[in-house]
């Protein structure tokens, strides 16, 4: 059907004994060709495919090509302007299997987590750097976030540090600066979450600039402010975002001061699961409500408990709305999938008496692409509800 990963207990026999790592031919019971791709001898994913044409050879000119084709594919889905920060591989979805790549203005932070990829990285990301200074980005260094534990099912250590770009030295500083929908943030490469700020909501959070003009808002896992500075240079006239982490919270206000909104955009570090229910007791509400929680699962087993707290805090969000005002609420978990999770906010409305008129359903930017036919590239639903 088009997934490109084949799972070890897919396989029914080996020919040979091929390395870890290594680039082989996966073809049916009846000896046709189905894809060639990298081989884990320690993962449940065993091979994970790179093409399907019979004509590809895997050499230096093979991946040099890939790598032109997905940073033409950015520059032609996203503006000038939205390639300060971007993401320029998706693992699968662009055909590289195991790897991520964002950039941030001046910095590429990788995620390698295919042993496959991992043996090649010494030829990968010279080229890439090679291949953005080429069409005048200025690339000053390299920084692996291989501090995850997904390696491991990969027989790979965790790290993370600068990688080495030939003739040379490391970068001193690992944080930069970017501009996203008119905002400026710092982003940290080496300390922030997963590769350093998270990119896939970049339309979303354009989106939520038209409804809050003139508005007080309530932005709820804020983590580095994103959507609560979204909302505060789109004139806002008041902001409190939230968060359990305290690093997250001083890099938000940091970047409330960095674009001058320190006077409208306040940050308060708490468990948003009790802070909501306090509000509402307080008589709190807002004109917008934005729910961007981090993923509740990341495995089918614990989908029922996802599930309860999905509904829990959209619950609590909706009592929080004013009459006629706004939710943003999502989901990046691909394991809630896009009707586990609609119904789930149809039942958390039913509990809180409040009706729901969409405004839009939105998913990730399209430097995330959708490969249909891997579910896993599909895992952010985004909605926006007038609440009425």
């Amino acid at each position: 059907r088009g997934h490109p990963w084949v799972y070890d207990a897919e396989i029914l026999s080996l020919d040979g004994e091929p390395d870890n790592g290594a680039v082989v031919d996966v073809v049916s019971r009846k000896g046709r060709y189905l894809g060639t791709g990298f081989y884990s001898e320690h993962s449940k994913i065993r091979v994970r495919l790179l093409s399907r044409n019979t004509n590809d050879r895997f050499d230096e000119a093979f991946w040099r090509r890939k790598l032109q084709w997905a940073w033409e594919y950015r520059k032609s889905v996203m503006s000038p302007e939205d390639l300060d920060a971007c993401r320029i591989i998706f693992g699968e979805a662009d055909a590289f299997p195991g790897l991520t790549v964002d950039k941030f203005h001046d910095l590429l932070s990788v995620q390698v987590l295919s042993v496959g990829m991992e043996r090649i990285q010494n030829l990968l990301l010279p080229a890439l750097v090679e291949l953005l200074r080429s069409d005048g980005q200025n690339i000053r260094g390299v920084y692996l976030r291989n501090d995850v534990a997904l390696r491991e099912k990969e027989g790979l250590p965790q790290s993370k540090g600068w990688f080495p770009l030939p003739g040379e030295a490391s970068p001193d500083s690992a944080v930069t600066e970017i501009t996203e929908n008119g905002v400026r943030y710092l982003v940290d490469v080496e300390n922030g979450q997963k590769t350093g700020f998270f990119l896939d909501q970049k339309y979303n959070r354009l989106a939520i600039q038209r409804l809050c003009k003139g508005k007080r808002v309530l932005d709820c896992f804020t983590h580095t402010g994103s959507f609560a500075l979204n909302a505060g240079i789109a004139g806002a006239s008041e902001v409190l975002g939230v968060d359990a982490s305290e690093l997250g919270v001083a890099q938000a206000a940091e970047n409330a001061a960095l674009n001058g909104l320190s006077d409208r955009v306040r940050f308060v570090a708490a468990d948003v699961f009790d802070l909501l229910p306090e509000l509402e007791r307080q008589g709190e509400k807002f004109d917008v409500v934005i729910l961007d929680p981090p993923a509740f699962t990341k495995s089918r087993n614990s989908v029922k408990n996802a599930v309860k707290g999905y509904r829990e805090i959209n619950l609590r969000g909706m009592k929080l709305v004013k009459d006629g005002g706004y939710l943003a609420t999502c989901s990046c978990s691909h394991f809630m999938t896009p009707e586990l999770f609609t119904k789930t906010i149809g039942e958390a409305a039913r509990d809180a008496r409040r009706r729901l008129r969409q405004v839009e359903y939105r998913t990730q930017s399209p430097d995330h692409p959708v490969l249909w036919g891997a579910d896993q590239s599909l895992y952010l639903k985004f909605y926006i509800f007038q609440v009425v």
